[in-house]
């Protein structure tokens, strides 16, 4: 127990807050928000049209 004691950094909660938030509104501004630089779409816009396509439905 002595071993874990001395890896364990005291931090400022609202510094580690403040940097946790930033990553994460980052990966979801990345990951969902842009569109895809390869079709212009962005990913939910893309698992709707392959769905659409696994259905069988044509844009006509």
């Amino acid at each position: 127990m002595g071993e874990l004691a001395k890896e364990i950094l005291p931090v400022n909660i609202e510094d580690e807050l403040k940097q946790s938030y930033l990553d994460y509104a980052m990966s979801v501004i990345v990951g969902r928000a842009l569109p895809d630089v390869r079709d212009g779409l962005k990913p939910v816009h893309r698992r709707v049209l392959f769905a659409m396509s696994e259905l069988g439905n044509d844009w006509n």
